[in-house]
């Protein structure tokens, strides 16, 4: 009996199945992170690392600011997904804005730059130009940030799901060799 994915994805736990995520139209891949260099200098990197949470408690309840998902990755790093590189720009730039008045923040603190260090990515994502596979976890990256999928027959390879290949699957792919 096949698995109810969008069910399996409600109930925020482990799904028991293979499967991918899947996110329409382009979308923006955005790594952000701090790094701490002089842990004896609280008073130029607390303000930054305490900036974050509530930005992201912000944008996360308002479905038009474009945020899809986002999560913490460790070493004080996140990654989050945006549906536009418009929508991103628009946060940090907009004049009032959270973002804005904690880097204005901390350019007015002045101090030696090697005091903490700030660093981001940002990867234009077009669509279909990706896969993603999962089994036996929660909805997490793609999954958490677009729908679920089977990663089954038609999706059952990564070359399958980026469209590099078509048409009708074998019959019972070797896990272990597919991934």
């Amino acid at each position: 009996m096949a698995m109810d994915l969008d069910a399996a994805a409600r109930r925020k736990g482990p799904i028991a199945a293979r499967y991918s995520g899947a996110i329409d139209g382009d979308f923006v891949v955005f790594l952000i992170g701090m790094r701490i260099n002089r842990w004896w200098k609280p008073h130029r990197w607390v303000p930054p690392f305490l900036a974050m949470g509530p930005m992201l408690r912000e944008l996360a309840r308002d479905p038009d600011s474009g945020l899809l998902s986002f999560r913490y990755i460790g070493k004080l790093s996140f990654v989050q997904y945006w549906r536009s590189f418009e929508h991103l720009e628009r946060f940090a730039l907009a004049p009032g804005g959270r973002h804005r008045a904690a880097w204005r923040a901390l350019n007015r603190a002045g101090g030696d730059l090697g005091d903490i260090g700030l660093w981001h990515e940002t990867y234009l994502v077009r669509a279909g130009a990706y896969e993603a596979v999962y089994s036996g976890m929660p909805p997490i990256g793609l999954a958490a940030a677009g729908r679920i999928e089977d990663a089954a027959g038609r999706r059952g390879s990564a070359r399958r799901r980026l469209g590099l290949e078509t048409g009708e699957p074998d019959a019972a792919p070797d896990r272990a060799a597919a991934e």
